[in-house]
């Protein structure tokens, strides 16, 4: 389930205000800055939706895994072989002599 921390670093990370994730998740912009602020928190119907407007805008989110939990950017099939591609140039890494 979505925490409000992660709600608004998601929003964060995917650069929309409170008003962009009311229009796309279809929950008022008064219950999105009472849950981020703490002050409240959404009906579980209401905390899905924000979720898959977060997801669907390319958030991740990381459940507890001992470490706490988190969010962060989804790659796109675009980034990943891009990412694939400028890791295999440029020959193996050495150790560099420059002091």
């Amino acid at each position: 389930m979505l925490t409000g921390s992660q709600c608004r670093a998601a929003r964060a990370l995917v650069e929309w205000t409170r008003e962009t994730l009311a229009r796309s998740s279809g929950v008022d912009t008064s219950v999105i800055e009472a849950f981020e602020r703490k002050l409240g928190n959404p009906d579980v119907a209401e905390n899905a939706k924000l979720q898959r407007a977060l997801e669907a805008a390319g958030a991740y989110f990381i459940a507890e895994n001992g470490g706490g939990v988190g969010v962060r950017l989804k790659f796109s099939r675009t980034d990943v072989r891009r990412l694939s591609i400028l890791e295999g140039e440029g020959g193996t890494a050495a150790m560099d002599d420059v002091p």
